[in-house]
């Protein structure tokens, strides 16, 4: 569970663009790990998490049937779905977006789970989350967002089978709108509908029913859901707003559909809603402006964007932005550990490593068969094949390629997290013991135990290692050893991608191949889309003092746009040594002080800094709309 807004303690944005050329390249999965096993306890570990009635083929033996009378107080049916993480609640923002990237990987790589044989057992963790789904959306404008709740879920520890907690169910309608919340279900029935299409046509059909209304619903009536449901708030937390929702959501239906409507609201309210100004480096349960950025340039690369090409373009550049960050080539990089892991932030930071993975996956593959080839980086262009070794190095590092020789996915390799921060698998199963356990017993007879858990929590993706590749096994350490549903969902089709041989480089050249080396670079200025903001930096002062020469430096934002006024600007600033005056820290970066909430044309904004070195500090532009 992610509490006070853990999957992004440290959210870091950049702003600086790439364009693109490419090559046609391919790349086969080398030795040493079998995918194809990480692949099938990867899936399984979803049965672990299945709340409601139990099926007669369940695998995960230890867990028995739970929340069976979840949505009775509210007169609705809400037997089901998944609980996010080691807690017994139903979150369902990051249900949703566990449903939508376990549905993308099987669109993307469903021949290769097919070959491994796990494409059925990947297609039913889709259908057990899109059943509940159903349920939650009794009718076009309600969506039940939630059941249970965090605070009195953290009080408890307790197996699901036992659960004495709160099982209040939360929903958002007309008068309590929720739009990232209905917009990410309306992507996941979206994405699930052609996934079933094939096999299931009317239940496909009835996804992509519940998905336009969802959609129409969210867009309707406009508002953050953890302002309705505020029990949210603390562990899911919509910090990105709904804007980049919308947008995926759009993206997603354009793709189950073809109807060129949601193409032209992907393309039209790009600006508007973020999508062509946000650049980020970080993609997960909140932000998924890379996520459609990278659908979008699919649809670009396709030859499907008529007379968007303009705007699809846009997007283009802010996921290749994504693409060159992630892999080191980019004007200000993803920081890694010194075991090369991607690193953002100590709570669950292997939900990005395993999101991030996903979409340089797809992106190479999109790149390679279109024949476009290399994305073109400001340190370098990165081939396809050398974002899909780089991808293989972030796979390989979590299966125990690392410096402490630890697999951070449970139950595979010999050494791997044995106190995972998870109630059902840290307490005796009831089918073992049926004895009652209480929220306290839990607490002082299981909880604080020495030894490993007694049931294991088989294919689940821990929170993982700090930024110096340190781990504690110990099951109070919540940040490291609590695994979650979105971080194997999106590992799914990466797994199945390497567990398949996919033609292109031989292994032995493809090991013999030389990356480019990494190098973190920064930049003084930026480069959005259409221009409009122009950033110059001057030294206004100097002074020595104890043997050391301070700089004070000037910096000038400026709307260049003539007719347009930016609203909500949001500035990156690093390798800052000293004090910044003029600019209010935000959760993506800095902002303008609250008496300055626009900047018309031709107008600017101005602040500074003290430096104790010549080198200017890094001041990028990381999003803004022009209104």
């Amino acid at each position: 569970m992610a509490k006070n807004g853990g999957a992004h303690g440290t959210t870091t944005l950049f702003g600086l663009l790439a364009l693109a050329s490419m090559v046609k390249l391919g790349f086969v999965a080398g030795g040493g790990h079998d995918y194809a096993m990480a692949l099938r306890k990867s899936i399984l570990y979803f049965e672990a998490q299945r709340s409601g009635v139990l099926p007669p083929n369940q695998r995960v033996s230890w867990r028995a049937s739970s929340g069976l009378f979840d949505g009775k107080a509210n007169g609705v049916d809400l037997v089901g779905g998944y609980y996010d993480a080691g807690d017994n609640v139903k979150f369902g923002l990051p249900m949703a977006f566990t449903v939508t990237m376990m549905s993308w990987s099987i669109l993307e790589y469903g021949k290769q789970m097919a070959a491994a044989g796990e494409l059925r057992n990947a297609m039913d963790a889709v259908k057990w989350g899109t059943d509940y789904f159903i349920k939650a959306h009794p009718e076009p404008d309600v969506l039940y967002g939630e059941v249970g709740d965090g605070d009195t879920d953290h009080s408890c520890w307790q197996r699901p089978e036992d659960m004495t907690t709160s099982r209040q169910a939360f929903r958002v309608d007309p008068q309590h709108p929720g739009s990232d919340l209905a917009a990410e279900t309306a992507a996941a029935m979206a994405a699930a509908s052609i996934v079933f299409r094939g096999t299931y046509p009317g239940y496909a059909n009835l996804l992509l029913v519940h998905s336009k209304q969802l959609f129409e619903f969210a867009d309707k009536y406009r508002g953050k859901y953890d302002a309705s449901i505020t029990v949210a708030r603390n562990y899911y937390g919509s910090f990105s707003g709904y804007g980049d929702e919308l947008l995926w959501a759009a993206a997603w239906l354009f793709e189950a559909t073809e109807d060129r409507s949601y193409l032209e609201y992907l393309a039209g309210n790009g600006e508007a809603l973020g999508g062509t100004g946000w650049s980020i480096n970080q993609f997960g349960w909140d932000v998924k402006y890379p996520g459609v950025q990278v659908l979008a340039a699919k649809f670009l690369l396709q030859g499907r964007a008529g007379d968007h090409a303009a705007a699809l373009q846009r997007y283009r550049q802010n996921a290749e932005f994504f693409v060159c960050s992630c892999v080191g080539k980019g004007a200000v990089n993803v920081a890694r550990t010194p075991g090369g892991m991607m690193y953002h932030q100590r709570w669950n930071n292997l939900q990005f490593v395993t999101s991030a993975s996903f979409l340089l996956t797809v992106y190479a593959d999109f790149a390679s068969i279109s024949g476009r080839g290399a994305v073109r980086c400001p340190a370098g262009a990165a081939q396809p094949f050398d974002i899909l070794k780089f991808v293989k190095s972030q796979v390989n590092y979590i299966l125990g390629d690392n410096p402490r020789g630890t697999s951070y996915m449970v139950g595979y390799g010999a050494s791997y997290p044995r106190q995972v921060h998870h109630r059902g698998a840290s307490i005796v199963s009831i089918k073992r013991d049926p004895s009652f356990v209480s929220c306290q017993e839990g607490y002082s007879s299981w909880y604080g135990r020495q030894a490993g858990n007694p049931n294991l929590l088989d294919g689940a993706v821990v929170g993982g290692p700090d930024e110096y590749d340190d781990f504690a096994d110990e099951r109070d350490n919540y940040e490291q050893t609590e695994a979650a549903t979105y971080n194997n969902a999106p590992l799914l089709g990466v797994l199945a991608r390497l567990a398949a041989s996919c033609g292109g480089l031989k292994e032995e050249e493809y090991e013999q191949e030389t990356a480019t080396p990494v190098v973190n670079r920064t930049s003084s200025s930026s480069s959005l889309p259409a221009t409009a903001i122009e950033i110059e930096q001057n030294v206004t002062r100097t002074w020595a003092r104890r043997r050391r020469t301070y700089y004070r430096y000037a910096v000038t934002v400026t709307n260049r746009s003539r007719r347009k006024t930016v609203r909500e600007l949001h500035l990156g600033v690093s390798g800052l040594r000293g004090r910044l005056w003029g600019l209010e820290e935000a959760r993506y970066g800095y902002v303008p002080p609250r008496w300055l909430p626009a900047l018309r044309p031709g107008r600017s904004l101005r602040f500074a800094y003290v430096q104790p070195a010549p080198a200017p500090a890094n001041v990028w532009v990381t999003g803004y709309k022009l209104v």
